[in-house]
């Protein structure tokens, strides 16, 4: 059987509560009720989105950037506007709101240095 594409994406963060948060706030993601418990998992499609408690032997402190070398993009409606709350909370944006081929686009870092990138085109 060949793969057919990603189906989970989960990153280890530092302060679980917090990064929910974040995400919630920020990207309006709504967790889900699946899970377990040293993750929350939010309600993504087609893809499932996730954060989770770092494993243990992992110094996220260690590395310049967590998931270097990953891009993670995700799909918004409402780029500009969560690039706007992020900038007026003094968040990190990596790369300016543009517009080319997959709409308005930015890049931010989450709470802890992941970055990811909204975009506006389906």
């Amino acid at each position: 059987m060949p793969v057919t594409g990603p189906d989970f994406i989960s990153l280890q963060v530092a302060d679980l509560d917090a990064s929910q948060a974040f995400y919630e706030q920020y990207l309006g993601l709504i967790r889900s009720q699946a899970g377990p418990p040293h993750a929350v998992v939010f309600e993504t499609t087609p893809t499932a989105f996730a954060l989770r408690d770092i494993v243990p032997g992992t110094d996220l402190a260690s590395v310049p950037q967590p998931g270097i070398g990953a891009a993670i993009w995700l799909h918004a409606t409402n780029v500009q506007e969560i690039h706007d709350a992020l900038v007026a909370d003094g968040h990190t944006i990596v790369s300016a709101p543009i517009d080319g081929p997959f709409g308005r686009t930015f890049t931010f870092a989450d709470p802890d240095g992941y970055q990811l990138t909204l975009h506006d085109r389906a």
